[in-house]
């Protein structure tokens, strides 16, 4: 049986985040089971590492919230899922979701679809829009949190025909390993973060987004340097602004107005994020919005690295509190700050069991391998 699946996933665009690399692992997972794998996307950083020989990639403007392109697109993965006879479509996002139902209605296939966000709605029209990320034949939730959301909100379009689950998101534990990293290229990266590694370092990955919580962390590293009376540790703020300069204009001057200026470094890119948690002591998810699943506090426990996040969606299911990171209240300032200082001045045993049980829980739970042949299996039982 497994021989004869098809499957064709939809998403926007293949970038580095939850979503894409998800859909990048289960599309490579699949030909090694023996199944036929192809991914429609509009483009993206990751399609240059698609090996095209067990992958086939189609490009197509999926990406498009335009309702004549949406349509249009429809038409097209009707021409794709006869000619190359797909068995399953699985789509991750909504404007794509939307042609692939109306493709799998007209061709009669298994839809697929896994709801990888709280989507915000503030009319009908927002809700409706976005149900349709239920109206598949196999909706997968990527946390519990998801998994609650959906029920909250969307029960009324989920069906008793229709089978809803949680399949956790999974890390390549194998990348995210702190055994895999050279002394040599740590060097190199804190030569060119321009740090000397004498003092801890404190690191806060993410894009420049009012939700990621940058500004709680600036204000939460000035209340521990007037606690503790001096500079304790270097942090760095690592992500991209995408476009979003007044953003970044206003954490700069955040950093500038507390003095800062010294001890907060912003980085705009890392290629090798395993290496730039391996030279970091502390890793920082500061989220004031709910986390779908919170890649960061995942990928920092596979390199055995503390976390220390916000208590609300997603971290609550991948930390065990005291015993594979530290939660702080979110949104609340001097409760992020009181973790920072346990955390700075924990001694290096604790820190080293802390970050061996993360690894553990990591393995345990959120392991890639674990997704995929999850989700795989799920494919089987729907044909079957």
């Amino acid at each position: 049986m497994s021989s004869n699946i098809k499957v064709l996933q939809v998403i926007p665009k293949l970038g580095y985040g939850g979503a894409e690399t998800g859909c990048y692992d289960i599309a490579h997972y699949l030909p090694e089971n023996n199944c036929k794998s192809f991914i429609v996307t509009s483009g993206g950083e990751l399609i240059k590492f698609i090996d095209k020989e067990k992958v086939k990639l189609i490009k197509l403007p999926v990406h498009s919230k335009n309702p004549l392109l949406i349509f249009l697109n429809s038409i097209v993965l009707i021409g794709i899922i006869l000619f190359y006879n797909i068995s399953i479509v699985h789509a991750r996002s909504r404007a794509p979701a939307w042609s692939c139902f109306l493709a799998t209605k007209f061709t009669r296939r298994k839809f697929v679809t896994t709801f990888h966000g709280t989507y915000n709605f503030n009319s009908r029209i927002k809700k409706f829009y976005n149900s349709v990320m239920v109206r598949s034949d196999l909706i997968i939730a990527g946390s519990n949190f998801i998994f609650s959301h959906i029920k909250e909100n969307y029960s009324d379009y989920i069906g008793y025909k229709k089978k809803f689950l949680v399949i956790f998101r999974g890390i390549n534990i194998d990348y995210f390993d702190p055994s895999s990293k050279l002394e040599n290229d740590e060097k190199k990266l804190l030569k060119k973060w321009e740090i000397d590694k004498e003092k801890k370092i404190v690191l806060l990955p993410g894009r420049l987004t009012t939700w990621k919580g940058q500004e709680l962390f600036i204000e939460a590293v000035n209340l521990v340097k007037i606690e503790l009376g001096y500079e304790a540790f270097d942090a760095v703020i690592l992500g991209s602004d995408q476009g979003r300069d007044l953003y970044k204009k206003k954490l700069i001057r955040l950093t500038e107005q507390h003095r800062l200026t010294n001890q907060i470094k912003f980085i705009d890119h890392c290629k090798d994020m395993a290496l730039a948690y391996k030279v970091s002591d502390i890793i920082i998810s500061s989220s004031i919005e709910p986390e779908a699943f919170g890649r960061v506090a995942v990928e920092a426990q596979s390199m055995q690295k503390l976390i220390i996040a916000s208590n609300i969606g997603g971290s609550n299911e991948t930390i065990i509190n005291e015993k594979t990171g530290l939660l702080f209240e979110s949104g609340n300032v001097t409760s992020l700050s009181k973790r920072i200082i346990q955390a700075v001045t924990m001694d290096e045993m604790s820190l080293e069991l802390m970050g061996k049980e993360g690894r553990k829980n990591v393995i345990k739970k959120f392991n890639v391998e674990k997704m995929c042949f999850s989700t795989y299996s799920e494919y089987k039982r729907l044909l079957n």
